[in-house]
């Protein structure tokens, strides 16, 4: 069967994109559904493969839905997550035995998962060694995971520990460290955090990343490098993470006093 698009004013691309559009706002297209092919859409619209690839770009780019590498397209399940500066790290969290992932991710009504993928030591990269304030090459602790939402992979972050400071804490060694996360462990073993500060790129996916994340070619990640600072001024933990752009929303609070 051929369908039509009523507005002959609009290149074709979008009027199909807008086509599709009502159809998720009016649940024809509930969350989570898979968009029908690329084979099924171009016979039904009449339009080339191009074409329906530039109505999916135009989809992806309003926040309607997401492309799954090697899978196909889906409307979005629920809003991105809102990641607060001023309130993830709070001691709170970590003493009611909540990481600050799985804290954002039940605030926004979504199910969290993490897969560890590698708990050991590793010669440090050369950004990361400077950051610690170790040489290029040295041993430190990396933690390496992939973070879900709803079973769909958001984010990949590794965690990099000074040797010495972790090699006397058993628990940074195991896939679990225990409730409220890696913070608390090195707080109970008198590493108090003091500080945390952020670095924010956002760029193109690399291949390693579109497939970790199952994003699209050419999607963009936020990178996010964090350092933890402790009370006695050493920086303790550096967090090098990618996040699915369109899956948060970083919100900060900077005080305006002097």
């Amino acid at each position: 069967m051929v369908t039509s698009t009523r507005d002959s004013g609009k290149p074709k691309y979008l009027q199909i994109a807008d086509d599709l559009a009502q159809q998720i706002k009016g649940m024809d297209l509930p969350p989570g559904e898979q968009l029908p092919s690329e084979s099924h859409l171009m016979e039904k619209y009449v339009a080339s493969q191009g074409t329906v690839r530039k109505a999916f770009a135009e989809l992806r780019a309003t926040g309607l839905i997401e492309t799954r590498h090697g899978k196909g397209s889906y409307v979005k399940r629920r809003p991105p997550v809102r990641r607060k500066s001023s309130d993830r790290f709070r001691r709170s969290h970590r003493t009611a035995g909540k990481a600050a992932y799985l804290a954002e991710a039940e605030q926004a009504g979504s199910t969290p998962s993490v897969s560890v993928l590698y708990v050991g030591p590793v010669d440090a990269p050369e950004e990361i060694a400077e950051r610690l304030s170790v040489p290029a090459g040295a041993k430190v602790l990396a933690r390496r995971r992939l973070y879900f939402s709803d079973g769909i992979p958001t984010e990949e972050a590794t965690s990099y520990l000074p040797w010495d400071i972790a090699k006397d804490i058993p628990e940074l060694f195991e896939e679990n460290p225990g409730g409220g996360g890696i913070y608390a462990r090195l707080e109970e073993h008198g590493h108090t955090l003091k500080e945390l500060s952020e670095t924010v790129r956002v760029r193109l996916a690399t291949k390693h990343e579109i497939g970790a994340l199952s994003l699209s070619p050419g999607s963009p990640i936020i990178h996010l490098t964090r350092n933890a600072e402790s009370e006695a001024g050493r920086i303790i933990e550096v967090c090098d993470t990618f996040m699915a752009a369109d899956q948060f929303v970083l919100e900060y609070r900077i005080p305006a006093d002097d």
